[in-house]
């Protein structure tokens, strides 16, 4: 059996922007059995010391996200003394940015920042998203900066969720077989609007394992071939009828399907809607 083998995330705030590097690298080593250790608010020299030494003796890869200069200094000079491999995801970028724009960084770590504008237009945009989850205020079909449609377990609700963590009002509705379209979406603007599919293999592999979840048998309508086939071709049609982009989410991470559908959103929205939108990968 292989010794384990480990990346340890440091970071002087959150550490989310070095753990989502780390996640979208591994994701092109599957089944590599690489555990993530995540340390936070790290930021004085002693409590980064035994984070360090701990990754020397386990041979551990060192990935941080530091801005204090100070600090980062005694990073590089403690990761050279203990031979650590150690990756400064941000480090050489504040320097190349502080020679490109002549200007001094403020070495504070994002979390200590004051909270802007952008800030609290998430978190409204988040609420805004949990409110409007499938259907549940028609009324807001009509504010949303973007609608998302589709049949039960194409993603709407995380896609919604990942967006609205940008700074975009989504709302979504799900698609059932046969009944009408609210009155509220007809009345929305309707290029804002974007149809989820699935592959149908997917989909009933998705809504099976549901089914279990539950505790009820596979073989309801919900989960069965056929009845899926006619849910898939029934919100295809809608989409053609009403002109609607349509986003493929077969086999792709939210996070693809959501640059997806901002690309697929591009010639229609204003650029103020879509500049609070930018996805990183």
């Amino acid at each position: 059996m292989e010794d384990p083998r480990y990346i340890d995330v440091l970071s002087d705030s959150t550490g989310e922007t070095a753990e989502k590097v780390v996640r979208a690298a591994l994701l092109q080593f599957p089944k590599s059995g690489a555990q993530i250790r995540l340390h936070t608010r790290v930021r004085s020299k002693d409590v980064a010391r035994p984070i360090l030494e701990r990754a020397a003796k386990e041979h551990a890869l060192l990935v941080f996200t530091v801005v204090s200069p100070e600090l980062r200094e005694f990073i590089h000079q403690m990761t050279n003394e203990l031979t650590i491999e150690a990756i400064d995801v941000i480090g050489s970028l504040i320097g190349k940015l502080g020679t490109y724009l002549d200007r001094a960084p403020i070495g504070m770590p994002s979390a200590m920042l004051p909270l802007s504008d952008e800030y609290f237009r998430r978190i409204e945009a988040v609420e805004f998203a949990v409110k409007s989850d499938d259907g549940k205020d028609p009324r807001n079909f009509r504010k949303a900066d973007i609608v998302l449609i589709g049949v039960s377990r194409t993603s709407k609700t995380p896609l919604s969720l990942l967006l609205a963590q940008r700074g975009l009002k989504v709302a979504n509705l799900p698609l059932v077989l046969g009944a009408a379209l609210p009155l509220e979406l007809r009345e929305a603007p309707q290029d804002r609007c974007v149809g989820l599919t699935i592959g149908i293999e997917q989909l009933c592999e998705i809504r099976q394992a549901r089914l279990r979840q539950l505790g009820m048998p596979v073989e309801t309508n919900y989960g069965m071939r056929e009845h899926v086939r006619e849910e898939l071709d029934y919100a295809e049609g809608l989409f053609r009828d009403n002109g609607w982009p349509v986003v493929d989410v077969t086999g792709r991470a939210v996070e693809e399907s959501a640059v997806i559908v901002l690309e697929s959103l591009r010639e229609r929205l204003p650029p103020s809607v879509l500049s609070v939108g930018a996805v990183s990968v």
